[in-house]
């Protein structure tokens, strides 16, 4: 059985291995080994890799899939580099923020109201350890403020692009 006839399909949770089978022979038997990692103080259990091998009446084919091979990723995956590389090109832009919000992680300060305030874009993090995460609020942005009794306080937000203004 040729490889260049099987077809595969991968998503985020699962891969089908789809074989045309020829009529008045046995369907092809299917085996899989797969290595996981289970992280203990998060209590997750992470697919490393996982090899496929089908056997038919008459010969075997392997394939092997492995998280940290690219060229199985999805091809969305591919179209989205573009807006990364667009993103990480206006790092270090000074931003305005242009809708109403509110923080409250500033140590020793109840909340702290962004609103018009001028920051600078310091990290786009959409990919972590080399892959692809889907942050909710993609843009890492630092603000310096004047709180009393403080003096200036240099802290950090996540923002989304529709909350700000490129001032560059």
């Amino acid at each position: 059985m040729n490889i260049m006839n099987m077809m595969m399909t991968t998503s985020s949770s699962t891969t089908t291995l789809a074989m045309p089978s020829p009529i008045n022979t046995r369907p092809p038997h299917i085996v899989s080994s797969c290595n996981y990692n289970y992280n203990r103080r998060k209590g997750l259990l992470r697919l490393i890799s996982c090899e496929v091998a089908v056997k038919s009446n008459n010969s075997t084919t392997s394939l092997e899939l492995d998280n940290n091979n690219p060229s199985l990723e999805s091809a969305s995956a591919s179209g989205s580099s573009d807006e990364e590389a667009e993103a990480e090109a206006k790092i270090g832009s000074r931003i305005k923020v242009k809708v109403p919000l509110k923080v409250y992680h500033v140590p020793r300060v109840p909340e702290v109201d962004l609103t018009a305030m001028e920051g600078v874009l310091k990290q786009y993090v959409v990919n972590w350890k080399g892959k692809r995460i889907s942050a909710n609020l993609p843009y890492k942005v630092q603000f310096i403020t004047q709180i009393e009794g403080r003096g200036h306080v240099k802290f950090f937000a996540h923002l989304k692009e529709d909350e700000f203004d490129y001032l560059d």
